[in-house]
């Protein structure tokens, strides 16, 4: 197993050097949005990915992406994550899921927190629907990271969760709720009146959930915790924390990393190798 502290260049290693290249891969595919499913009233869009050889008893996981930076998402958007999807797909033999949240791209609605949690677990269920699918994990990065933890206690049939670059809860949106609502409308995740009007529910979501609060519901379902120690949106103590609320967690501090992990390769090599292990154990 590797150190808890990567300058881990050998967990990259040793999971790449078990992946045998194939040049006869399909090419990622160029679309996103190719499923949909319901969250609630809402209609939401999501790009699945199934391995090659469509076989029963797959395991399926959610992948949830974080919050947008500005339009179009910024370094953590949701259209990063198909290429992840058809790595873990392909590789690895998962059946991937990308929900698009309420408020982002073609999803109906718009962005609370609250309603975030809910379409994650949506997802999962949907996930567990498809065919050839027997039991969902739940994966995220930064805020989805946290909204992963939230929705997987609420959820016992979520079995395990990888969370990249977790905040804690989010006390700094708590503080300033306008900010984050006038935020959220620039970054096209709201666009209607409805948040404006019904503003005192919406933020209190901000206070009222949190992955701190929710981690010990998990109980002993795995819980995988990356972090960068030179995260400069999420202080590296929400992972010690969230670990210390678990009790059992894989806390994983990477030497140097920031807080986009979804492209640091050391970070998405311990994703793939937890995973890995993840199906071994439990396939």
């Amino acid at each position: 197993m590797c150190s808890e502290v990567a300058s881990s260049a050998s967990c990259y290693v040793d999971w790449t050097e078990r992946v045998a290249v194939d040049d006869t891969r399909p090419d990622p595919p160029d679309g996103f949005e190719n499923h949909r499913f319901r969250s609630g009233d809402l209609s939401l869009v999501a790009h699945l990915t199934r391995p090659p050889l469509n076989e029963g008893g797959r395991p399926g996981v959610v992948i949830c992406h974080g919050f947008p930076s500005g339009p179009g998402g910024g370094a953590n958007g949701v259209a990063t994550f198909p290429e992840l999807a058809f790595r873990i797909a392909t590789e690895m033999a998962w059946v991937a899921m990308v929900p698009h949240m309420r408020g982002m791209g073609d999803s109906e609605g718009d962005f609370s927190l609250d309603g975030w949690r809910d379409d994650v677990v949506a997802a999962a269920a949907d996930l567990r629907g498809q065919d050839g699918v027997e039991g969902v994990w739940a994966v995220g990065f930064g805020t989805g990271a946290s909204l992963a933890i939230c929705a997987a206690a609420i959820d016992p049939e979520i079995r395990g969760v990888a969370a990249l670059a977790a905040p804690a809860d989010w006390s700094d949106w708590a503080a300033n709720p306008r900010r984050l609502l006038l935020h959220a409308r620039r970054a096209g995740v709201i666009t209607s009146e409805e948040s404006s009007t019904d503003f005192g529910r919406w933020s209190a979501a901000l206070r009222e959930i949190s992955a701190e609060r929710s981690v010990a519901e998990l109980g002993t379902r795995d819980l995988l915790l990356v972090h960068g120690s030179d995260d400069e949106v999420v202080p590296p103590l929400d992972a010690r924390v969230l670990a210390s609320g678990h009790g059992i967690a894989d806390l994983r501090m990477i030497a140097g990393a920031g807080h986009h992990l979804r492209h640091d390769p050391r970070a998405i090599a311990m994703l793939l190798g937890w995973l890995d292990r993840q199906r071994r154990q439990h396939g």
